[in-house]
């Protein structure tokens, strides 16, 4: 049931952006660039850069000026992904600034000695400061759906931009626009129930991308009474949630995905629940990507769930390490000195004496259903939660966690609380981190000091159960 979340932007939702412009488009001139091939050969190209030319002119009037922007992103749909490119870089390469305008802006601005000079100065070196192809994206707001056919145009541009760095200053164009388009004032956040249309279901079922939703039935259970799913919607994206967090509503600090998400579990009364456990936070929108609502989604999300349920007293996540395997199987391959301690070299040498310790550790995390059998993974459990102490809380890479999920949580004022064995036994949670989930506590006492000491420092809150599995690092 699960799908894999878009890659680009040829969804449903932008494929009828072609029908919903083409009658715009019509109430233009008839377009130079209506017969475009799908490659953008070069002689296409002249033909949209005269376009483009004509949008910025703007001439004709609102409605003239409408559908040559309706007729320009309808060319950019109908491309190829090497025509999709080509479009780019020509907005890249040929709409920028002008060198000479902002110079001679700027020796304007210094030459002014009036307040009412300077003024008038520092609007004119503002305007020069503003690309052409930036006018021409914001032409493109002002039609339907534009806001997302932009978010899709940068999730195109990104995959491009480490083969073609031509293509940075256009990101970051449109990085500029979305920072203020989708500041966390102008959202807002909704709880999505089973009782939502059938199209937003499906749209999660599309974007989970922490833990596959593998049938109705799950899903269904995942908006259960006893969960709760709440997301981010813009006012001109109504129907595309750009992020969403899945909570349960439990006793105690749940420790096990699988038991968490079990479809036959008795329902649990959530008016009798002390904790609020965030077990999946998707983003969406790959063209978002940078714009940050996560911090905001789960601290609204708890001041939404302490309003309703004041019973809760603990927030806290259950999250994957998924970079904890990888970062293991490096360090074995290094031959990392005292990676193991010697109880635990002692340990692994008797479950395979015709290997060295880092050896059979290797060799028993690659053996099929090595957590089903008991003396295994009670001879792993000891290493392996001391080693994802040790990834979670002690490496860094320029002074930040090497876990993208760490760096999110504790950056957010969260704490490294417990590290849970055998929590995720799905074949993912496997390859990803040997079964491992942790558990980032949020105290909402404690958060804004965390955060502080976090971004100033590099400083890690952890619990004393954390503490204990580092002594023995």
């Amino acid at each position: 049931m699960n799908q894999a979340l878009p890659s680009s932007f040829f969804d449903r939702t932008v494929l009828n952006l072609r029908n919903a412009w083409r009658d715009i488009a019509a109430r233009g001139r008839s377009s130079s660039i209506a017969q475009t091939r799908p490659d953008l050969p070069d002689d296409d190209i002249q033909r949209l850069r005269k376009h483009i030319v004509e949008c910025l002119e703007n001439r004709g009037g609102e409605v003239s000026a409408r559908a040559r922007a309706a007729e320009l992103g309808r060319c950019f749909l109908a491309l190829s992904p090497d025509g999709r490119k080509r479009f780019l870089q020509v907005l890249a390469r040929e709409f920028s600034t002008d060198r000479d305008r902002i110079d001679a802006a700027i020796r304007s601005y210094q030459a002014a000695e009036e307040p009412a000079a300077a003024v008038d100065a520092e609007i004119a070196l503002r305007d020069a400061l503003v690309s052409p192809r930036l006018r021409l994206l914001m032409q493109l707001t002002a039609l339907p759906d534009g806001f997302k056919f932009l978010v899709d145009l940068r999730a195109e541009l990104l995959s491009h931009l480490a083969s073609d760095r031509s293509l940075i200053a256009l990101d970051k164009d449109l990085q500029t626009l979305f920072t203020s388009w989708f500041d966390v004032g102008l959202l807002d956040l909704q709880r999505i129930t089973w009782d939502a249309p059938a199209s937003l279901l499906e749209k999660l079922i599309a974007y989970e991308a922490v833990h596959e939703i593998r049938s109705w039935g799950d899903l269904k259970n995942r908006l259960d009474s006893d969960r709760r799913c709440y997301a981010f919607f813009h006012p001109r994206i109504p129907n595309e949630p750009l992020i969403f967090v899945e909570v349960a509503l439990v006793a105690g600090m749940s420790g096990n995905i699988q038991r968490l998400l079990d479809e036959t579990a008795p329902r649990e009364d959530p008016q009798s629940a002390d904790s609020a456990i965030f077990y999946s936070i998707s983003n969406t929108q790959r063209g978002l990507r940078g714009i940050s609502f996560g911090n905001f989604l789960i601290k609204q999300v708890a001041d939404d769930l302490s309003r309703d349920l004041p019973g809760l007293k603990t927030f806290a996540t259950l999250s994957p390490i998924p970079g904890f395997r990888k970062w293991l199987e490096r360090k074995l391959a290094e031959g990392e000195p005292n990676l193991l301690t010697a109880a635990e070299r002692s340990t692994l040498k008797l479950l395979d004496p015709s290997r060295g310790a880092k050896g059979g550790l290797k060799a028993l995390l690659a053996r099929p259903g090595w957590q089903e059998a008991p003396e295994i993974a009670e001879a792993l459990e000891p290493a392996l939660c001391r080693l994802a102490a040790r990834y979670l809380v002690r490496e860094k890479d320029a002074g930040k966690p090497l876990d993208p999920v760490a760096r999110f949580h504790l950056a957010n004022g969260a704490r490294v609380e417990r590290i849970n064995w055998l929590a995720d036994t799905s074949p993912k949670g496997l390859r990803q981190s040997a079964g491992l989930m942790v558990n980032y506590l949020y105290k909402l006492s404690e958060i804004e000091d965390n955060h502080e000491a976090f971004s100033a420092h590099g400083k890690v809150a952890i619990s004393n159960s954390v503490k204990g599995l580092l002594g023995r690092s």
